[in-house]
């Protein structure tokens, strides 16, 4: 099959990034491999859809090491090949929208919008692009049931935080609406509430608010779990889910944020939040997003680019990849079987 990454751009791709493992492992087991931009995509005078792909050379298969895939990958992003879009099997939505909304505004929603395109051309599109373009911010999270979300208000007056702060023994959680990677959060209590104004302009430039209650156990840190067709992403009972600790005196535990990657244990507790999640993700087609958990609450569904697979993969001592690409690999098989039979969106989850 031809896979092609969607991404933000190629430059700020690493090789320990869950993308480039995702697509070194495409290509270890044969399959050719592309990258895609914002500003690759070509709709001609005759309405079919074209790309400039950066296609990835076959090189030494199997014994390609992924530092070598991403040398190679780095070389392709210098030149590009325009091909029709219905020459790809496979389009992977990785890219995040926050990423572009301020400097390049023209960009955040573009993917989505080809990738609809791409899927009416025949191409199978993950996670589905008609969803995404509802989950563009975080308020697709308040659509899951509320026994797992902490509770929240969305608004854009410091009155209506203030009330909301007090109501929830006067210590609060802010962050943007749209925004990931742990930006803009602060931490509203005792201490800081006479900066509250300064917090909300500092937000409210980006749009609205989110203000959380606090979750009974912040302090041990957050669990970002794999979901893969809808059930916790697992191998042999290991699954691929690591706790992330925040540094000292920082509310945020995001890795990019300056938070660390520690083994976990996925108890019955976590299976059950997800489990109570999975309905809405299988009828949405989200066939792989992260999840991050504390206690009893999920904080996000990252349904754009979750990361930290190869951590994931490093502690549990499987390949999480080989599983989520063989799981890619089967849907093509099923495609193929039951020709013009399944909604993209329902192929997505099989």
């Amino acid at each position: 099959m031809l896979i092609a990454f969607y991404v933000n751009s190629i430059e700020d791709e690493y090789p320990r990034y869950t993308t480039t493992v995702l697509a070194h492992e495409a290509s270890r087991r044969g399959h050719d491999v592309c990258y895609i931009t914002p500003g690759d995509f070509v709709l001609n005078p005759e309405d079919t859809l074209q790309v400039h792909a950066r296609r990835i050379p076959a090189g030494k298969g199997k014994t390609r090491s992924r530092d070598e895939f991403f040398k190679a990958l780095k070389s392709a992003g210098k030149k590009s090949t325009l091909i029709n879009i219905d020459e790809l099997d496979v389009l992977m939505m990785r890219s995040d929208p926050s990423n572009d909304a301020v400097d390049r505004p023209w960009a955040e929603k573009i993917g989505i919008q080809f990738g609809q395109r791409a899927a009416h051309a025949g191409v199978l599109v993950l996670n589905d692009p008609d969803t995404l373009s509802q989950a563009i911010n975080k308020l697709y999270f308040q659509s899951f049931p509320r026994e797992v979300r902490a509770k929240t208000l969305i608004c854009r007056n410091s009155g209506d935080i203030k009330a909301f702060a007090k109501a929830n023994g006067g210590k609060v959680v802010l962050k943007p609406l749209q925004g990931s990677g742990g930006q803009g959060v602060f931490v509203l209590d005792s201490k800081s509430a006479g900066n509250l104004n300064q917090m909300v302009e500092a937000i409210e430039r980006d749009g609205y608010i989110i203000a959380q209650s606090v979750v009974p156990e912040a302090d041990k840190g957050d669990i970002r779990m794999f979901i893969m067709n809808g059930y916790p992403l697992q191998i042999d009972g290991k699954y691929a889910a690591m706790r992330r600790v925040g540094a000292e005196d920082d509310v945020r535990s995001n890795i990019h944020a300056g938070g660390t990657a520690k083994a976990v244990k996925i108890t019955d507790r976590e299976l059950r939040l997800a489990e109570l999640i999975r309905p809405k993700l299988q009828a949405d087609g989200m066939f792989l997003v992260g999840i991050d958990i504390i206690g009893d609450t999920i904080l996000e569904v990252n349904v754009f680019s979750p990361g930290n697979l190869f951590s994931c993969s490093e502690m549990a001592g499987v390949n999480f990849a080989a599983k989520i690409i063989e799981s890619i690999e089967r849907k093509l098989e099923i495609r193929d079987e039951y020709p013009g039979h399944f909604t993209n969106s329902a192929l997505a989850v099989m």
